[in-house]
């Protein structure tokens, strides 16, 4: 985002100065973005996806009965590979794996720990990410923004005072530096189903950063 001072123009020619601001506002999260996996492995393709489809319809009924909405729970992938082990440097096939991986939002952030060990406890043997998001992020953003700016304010007026320069209080450019937006989540990865709880979600840090130039 590009911002330009309309009469910069009309302005007497003096030299510049370019100071950087940063905002920074915490918010607790919404809602959590849970990925639970299932693995199974056969010796042949129909054996492996029949335990997997069993385990997962386990899974997934276990986490309805936790009154999550069936339109929070959606599959992420679904891979089918072959396996092989290596004896005296050849390889030898061993069958299948078969992995299915689902998307759980929670709204309730304190739940988290209760849908993963359900989750664990009826098959799922890997949890691998775990996001804690924001609704309406825009509106913390835009106030990181306004912080963001009124931190390059009083830089500019620091250097000023200190240098004891005569600086426009009118920038003539600001450029924000994070022009692809904030992220506005925070996730882990847990590969091992035994890290399950308790989960502590701390808080969300959402930030923004202004490039801002002043005449002097």
């Amino acid at each position: 985002m590009y911002f330009t001072q309309t009469n910069a123009q009309s302005l007497p020619a003096s030299r510049i100065m370019t100071v950087t601001g940063n905002g920074k506002v915490v918010a607790n999260a919404s809602y959590v973005q849970l990925q639970i996996e299932v693995s199974t492995q056969g010796e042949n393709v129909q054996q492996a996806q029949q335990e997997n489809a069993s385990i997962m319809n386990r899974v997934i009924q276990s986490i309805l009965a936790l009154s999550i909405p069936r339109e929070n729970i959606q599959t992420a992938t679904y891979s089918i590979a072959p396996l092989y082990d290596y004896v005296d440097g050849k390889q030898v096939f061993k069958g299948y794996k078969v992995t299915n991986a689902i998307t759980v939002k929670v709204p309730d952030t304190n739940l988290v720990g209760v849908v993963i060990d359900t989750a664990v406890e009826n098959g799922a043997n890997r949890i691998s990410s775990i996001q804690f998001k924001i609704d309406n992020g825009d509106v913390y953003y835009q106030q990181a923004l306004s912080l963001a700016l009124h931190n390059a304010q009083m830089k500019a007026n620091t250097i000023a005072q200190t240098m004891q320069l005569s600086v426009h209080p009118q920038p003539i450019e600001i450029v924000e530096e994070n022009e692809n937006g904030p992220v506005l989540y925070k996730s882990m990865a847990m590969a091992d189903s035994s890290m399950v709880t308790p989960i502590e979600q701390g808080q969300l840090t959402i930030s923004a950063a202004v490039r801002v130039t002043f005449q002097y």
